[in-house]
């Protein structure tokens, strides 16, 4: 059976790959595919697996044994799902790899926004510490994570490792019901009265129909005023311009953003301009530790051998 890896560079380096090998003794290594020769690549290949490259309903069209498409990601949208499903092609994407990675992220970055450390930090590269009659600086704001409540959109693996984090540090935590959604069920409030009542705002929910561009201007401007958004999702629930003019106003305290609409981001984007310090803009790593990427790996085979075996495991299609 031929398998074939399309872009295994976005997993980065020293990985061990032992547990794919097992199942495909002909299994080949792209570290990235272009455009152009994507076609050709997936033409005979059994299993294909992917991270971030799009397989459209005309590609999955042209394949003559394709049988599987592995995801080294949670997120499907590049994948046309009804496409696979009409050409009876399993798909299965990975689930809880890199909880921990992105919890982490999610509250470093926070601490960083909040205790104001890389504004302290650079104050202090510039002389003012050793030229200040004090024996601290109070230049910046710090704030108490158990002072602040955290709003959680999006409730799944990772939304709960936020919470559980959250609540940990002693912050009160809101979970919002449904996005555009102001129906409170049980043990979530409406999406409105969070965005009001939340000093932080985490996004872990997912991209679609009805999330694109979730976090526009309307969205951000009944956010509580100088509240903190933080986006580990998908860089399309927020608008970029949106979010900048909040940043600028000061109506938002600060934002931590690890994702884009487009990335990477070629044709640049409103919040790579931007210079403000209460922004911390990093490029799509909240999930990389080391041990999620290998996760990740041990996941994908995990699947695949589930598949090889007539079961069902993480399967979407």
């Amino acid at each position: 059976m031929k398998a074939v890896f399309l872009d295994y560079a976005t997993m980065g380096p020293d990985l061990d790959l032992g547990p794919l090998r097992d199942l495909f003794a002909d299994l080949d290594l792209y570290e990235t595919t272009p455009e152009e020769q994507l076609a050709d690549r997936i033409r005979d290949a059994a299993f294909v697996f992917t991270n971030k490259i799009r397989l459209s309903a005309e590609l999955l069209r042209e394949t003559r044994q394709l049988r599987y498409i592995g995801l080294t990601a949670t997120g499907t949208d590049n994948i046309d799902l009804a496409a696979a499903k009409r050409h009876r092609i399993a798909v299965a994407n990975i689930r809880a790899y890199c909880t921990e990675s992105v919890v982490e992220h999610v509250f470093g970055a926070l601490l960083m926004l909040t205790h104001s450390l890389g504004a302290y930090s650079a104050s202090v590269r510039a002389g003012a510490w050793q030229a200040s009659q004090d024996f601290c600086l109070l230049t910046f704001p710090v704030r108490e994570l158990t002072a602040m409540t955290l709003g959680i959109v999006g409730h799944g693996d990772l939304g709960q490792g936020v919470a559980r984090i959250g609540k940990a540090f002693g912050m009160q935590v809101l979970i919002s019901a449904r996005p555009g959604s102001d129906t409170a069920v049980e043990g979530r409030v409406g999406f409105e009265d969070l965005l009001a009542r939340s000093d932080v705002v985490s996004l872990h929910c997912p991209l679609n129909d009805q999330t694109q561009d979730l976090f526009g201007a309307a969205t951000i401007a009944k956010m509580k005023a100088g509240s903190i958004l933080i986006n580990t999702a998908r860089g399309a629930l927020v608008d970029s311009a949106a979010l900048v003019g909040a940043l600028e106003s000061g109506h938002l305290a600060g934002a931590a953003i690890d994702v884009l609409s487009k990335e990477p981001p070629v044709d640049g984007d409103p919040l790579l301009d931007y210079r403000g310090d209460n922004l911390i803009l990093t490029p799509h790593i909240a999930w990389a530790t080391g041990e999620a990427r290998q996760n990740a790996i041990d996941e994908l085979a995990a699947n695949a051998a589930a598949f090889l075996a007539g079961q069902q495991r993480n399967r979407v299609v």
